[in-house]
């Protein structure tokens, strides 16, 4: 992907930190082992030009966006299932007669936002009815994670959660800036991200317009 992405997430496996003061200061901090779906920035979209080597606006043939990413986890198994499907939706520059043009995507799971566990690529067909402009497709994409590797060790759960009395020395430490305590989090969390295969002037070409 081209260094660290700026991510548009779809679906999060964990919510802003809950302060309970009426019995002690804890954080509650609610997480679960399905990994989070996002679309990594600048990868949302594909642009083909016809004729290919021309980047002018008129030469646009058919401008194309991951949309309606919706996951489903299945985390009753040591191995968790996550299936993220999505929409693909598309215009073309001319109507014309019935078209189909298959677009490349890819799925990659990643460990504590920067390792790269694995990476699959696939096709999503899109179809133009005849005299439309618009057209449709539909993919999905799939990860398994080892529920072990996405679990919090009970220490540093116990770290997080444990209620802490006002005037006590950690009192007013957000247990979350700890070094080891983020380090353990990030670790056990993973991401799938989806996106268009982009060529790398492709991609430059997201990011410019």
């Amino acid at each position: 992907l081209g260094g660290a992405a700026t991510l548009a997430t779809v679906a999060g496996c964990a919510k802003d930190n809950d302060i309970d003061i009426s019995s002690g200061v804890g954080i509650t901090a609610t997480r679960n082992v399905c990994p989070a779906v996002a679309v990594p920035m600048h990868t949302g979209d594909i642009t083909l030009f016809d004729p290919a080597n021309s980047r002018d606006a008129a030469a646009i043939d058919i401008v194309a966006t991951i949309t309606n990413v919706v996951p489903s986890c299945n985390d009753a198994a040591e191995k968790v299932y996550q299936l993220a499907s999505f929409d693909v939706m598309a215009t073309r520059r001319d109507a014309g007669p019935a078209r189909t043009v298959t677009l490349p995507y890819f799925s990659t799971v990643v460990q504590g936002g920067t390792a790269v566990v694995a990476k699959r690529i696939g096709q999503v067909t899109v179809s133009f009815a005849e005299g439309q402009v618009r057209g449709t497709g539909h993919g999905q994409a799939a990860a398994y994670v080892d529920r072990a590797a996405a679990t919090l060790p009970a220490d540093i759960q116990e770290r997080i959660t444990r209620k802490r009395k006002a005037g006590e020395e950690d009192a007013a430490i957000d247990p979350l800036s700890v070094p080891e305590v983020r380090t353990a989090v990030q670790r056990a969390s993973f991401e799938l991200l989806v996106g268009f295969q982009l060529s790398q002037e492709q991609l430059e070409y997201n990011v410019r317009r």
